[in-house]
């Protein structure tokens, strides 16, 4: 008999564990899994990848200012039966927040609770950040069945400053590798691309939080030191205007292109030698794992998830510090040695089998018919 299965989350936007979302429910065995997904605002850019036999919930059309502090005004329990009418074998909060809370008021004692944990959360200030309170977080967490992290860090941290006694597992999230790779191939368009430049790129949200003026600035002192770089930001966001005046002011609009949201970015990506990864924080790079699919060195600043993926003495990339200064030297050493650039692209390719979906779908599979 079918497991019937819901995934709470609170939109279908453009992140990353939106995509990876998608991702999973589109390759879970269907003889084996009845799949609803709920999202609590409509209107999300992958709302649209979703496969046809997948059903789809949606609260409100869109967001509204101060949702998560209307919600607050409600218990879980009255949020759970507000929200979620029907009955379900197993019920997953993935992501952080709203969604966890509500998922946490389920009533049913034969329904199994999942909360899937994307982002470091290393104090209780930002484990509680959705909650009332810090004591409302701890009871709430301990709901659950299982909490599923996606890196170690981001396990650790949250276990180092949230005790519970439910058990934690890490489930690295799932690429569809082999549409990737497919779409990889797909050609640019030959106006994109300039014949002679060092191409680098980096993918995400134009958010502060991604760190795209980090590399900017990067990639101004690097063309100040003589390397003919042009820079590929993938992405949209609040930042695009920040960032445009940056460059309009410092005179690299000729040689920085926004490239905006694509539906295949990874035709860019697999075109460029480098990957940059300049986040402030992240819990598993979807991007930078992506990168390393189509076979494109990755260099990153040390975040949750960073070692854990490209190895604790770069086997399969480089890390530095969280520092914009080291992540430029990284970035220099790499282009001043064609040979190692090109050791990297090996290892990224083979990295990225590790992250083939089959594998990381039967992870998940495995612990949804284990509850």
């Amino acid at each position: 008999m079918k497991k019937k299965v819901l995934f709470v989350i609170h939109d279908l936007g453009q992140g990353g564990a939106e995509k990876v979302l998608i991702n999973l429910v589109n390759n879970l065995d269907r003889t084996k899994f009845d799949i609803t997904v709920m999202a609590l605002f409509g209107g999300g850019v992958n709302e649209q990848f979703l496969k046809k036999d997948i059903r789809l919930l949606i609260c409100y059309k869109s967001a509204f200012p101060g949702n998560s502090h209307l919600m607050k005004l409600f218990t879980p329990g009255q949020l759970y039966r507000h929200y979620i009418r029907e009955h379900y074998d197993v019920v997953i909060s993935y992501l952080e927040g709203p969604s966890a809370r509500i998922v946490s008021g389920c009533p049913d004692s034969d329904t199994k609770l999942v909360s899937w944990i994307h982002c470091t959360m290393d104090t209780l200030q930002k484990a509680s950040r959705s909650f009332r309170t810090i004591a409302e977080a701890q009871k709430c967490y301990n709901r659950f069945d299982r909490l599923i992290f996606v890196s170690e860090c981001v396990k650790g941290a949250f276990r180092s400053v949230c005790p519970v006694t439910t058990p934690c597992e890490v489930l690295y999230n799932t690429n569809e590798t082999g549409k990737i790779l497919a779409a990889s191939r797909e050609k640019v368009e030959e106006s994109v691309f300039t014949a002679g430049e060092i191409r680098i790129c980096g993918m995400g949200k134009l958010t502060q939080n991604k760190g795209f003026d980090r590399l900017l600035r990067i990639h101004r002192k690097l063309q100040a030191d003589g390397y003919p770089v042009h820079t590929y930001i993938l992405g949209e966001g609040e930042e695009r205007a920040s960032l445009e005046q940056y460059m309009e002011e410092n005179g690299i609009s000729d040689s920085v292109t926004l490239l905006g949201y694509q539906t295949n970015p990874y035709k860019f990506v697999r075109c460029c030698d480098l990957y940059v990864c300049t986040s402030h924080t992240e819990g598993f790079s979807t991007a930078a794992t992506e990168a390393l699919v189509v076979g494109t060195p990755v260099c990153t600043v040390e975040v949750s998830g960073m070692k854990e993926m490209l190895g604790e003495n770069n086997e399969w990339g480089i890390v530095t510090e969280n520092d914009e200064d080291a992540l430029y030297e990284g970035i220099r050493h790499l282009l001043d040695d064609p040979g190692l650039l090109a050791h990297y692209r090996e290892q990224a390719l083979l990295r990225g089998r590790t992250f083939r979906t089959e594998n990381t779908v039967g992870a998940v599979e495995e612990m949804l018919e284990n509850l």
